[in-house]
């Protein structure tokens, strides 16, 4: 298969993350890329889960820290925890040392997309939280930028939306709230972006 090949990483206990990573492999598609959702490990044991009313996880492969070697870009989707990415995303990266070891990942282009409860949950924290291990590993950050959503964000301030300048963000709620279209179009805009700029590269 030619051309970069992207995976989109993802952690989501109620849905939301992965309906964004849904959107985000759209917009890699529409520019004729390949994209692959994986799902880090579930560390939450499965009574725990229950008493939270988590649904099945999606039907994605489970990473390890190895697979990304398969890679040329990345996307992670992550569900905020107390403004910070969370401990299902930390032993991940945790079992990464081989791989920051050998600086296998130096080099390669790296993104986000987040979801929070609300507003106030912490969807750029949660960029800053993750952006020290981006770093130590030597990924080169792509923020989502104003570009190519300015017109989506500052025509319509009459609806809620997540996201960014850093990525594409959703706000769940209570959980029952979904993406909206504005935000699952900021997604695809950041997939489509983001490809674009791992594809002039990869062809340096």
């Amino acid at each position: 298969m030619s051309g970069p090949k992207i995976a989109i990483v993802i952690y989501s206990m109620y849905g939301h993350i992965a309906k964004m990573a849904e959107a985000v492999k759209k917009g890699i598609e529409s520019e004729g890329g390949h994209a692959t959702i994986l799902q880090v490990a579930e560390t939450l044991p499965e009574d725990i889960l229950t008493k939270m009313h988590a649904p099945p996880k999606p039907e994605y492969p489970v990473a390890a820290p190895a697979d990304l070697l398969e890679y040329d870009g990345y996307l992670f989707g992550i569900a905020t925890r107390f403004g910070g990415f969370p401990a299902q995303f930390k032993a991940f990266w945790d079992a990464s040392g081989q791989l920051w070891q050998s600086g296998h990942l130096a080099g390669k282009f790296a993104g986000a997309f987040v979801a929070t409860g609300g507003p106030g949950g912490g969807q750029e924290s949660t960029y800053f939280s993750i952006l020290t291990t981006f770093v130590h590993h030597g990924l080169v950050f792509v923020p989502l930028g104003y570009k190519y959503t300015s017109d989506l964000w500052n025509s319509n301030f009459s609806e809620i939306r997540g996201g960014s300048p850093f990525g594409a963000g959703t706000f769940a709620g209570d959980g029952t709230r979904q993406p909206s279209e504005v935000e699952l179009e900021t997604a695809s805009i950041q997939g489509r972006e983001f490809f674009k700029l791992v594809k002039r590269s990869h062809a340096n």
